[in-house]
C-alpha cells in the first residue's frame, strides 16, 4: 500500500450526513469511503472505451432489426403463398 497523505477538502452538510451513511452502513471508515469512490471513479479513458461498447451494440442492433424486418417479410410471403394454396 502506498504512504498515506492528509488531505482537506469542503464538501456540503448534505455529503458528510451521506459519508457518514454510508460508512455506519458499510462498516467501515468515511476514509475507506471516499477511497473506495476514487477508486471506482472512471476515467476519461473508460468514457471513451464505453462509448465504443455502445456504438457496437447500437450497430448491433440495427443489424438485428434488419434482419428481423427482412426475416417478418419471408414470413408474410409464405403466410400468403400458403393461403393462396388452400383456397384453390
Amino acid at each position: 500500500m502506498s504512504a498515506l497523505l492528509r488531505r482537506q477538502y469542503l464538501v456540503t452538510e448534505e455529503n458528510v450526513t451521506k459519508l457518514d451513511n454510508l460508512s455506519a452502513a458499510e462498516g467501515v471508515s468515511a476514509t475507506e469511503i471516499v477511497r473506495r469512490a476514487i477508486e471506482s471513479y472512471h476515467t476519461s479513458e473508460d468514457d471513451a472505451e464505453l462509448e465504443r461498447l455502445v456504438d457496437l451494440m447500437a450497430d448491433s442492433v440495427r443489424e438485428a432489426v434488419k434482419e428481423v424486418r427482412a426475416a417478418r417479410k419471408l414470413v408474410r410471403k409464405a403466410n400468403r403463398e400458403y393461403a393462396e394454396r388452400k383456397a384453390v
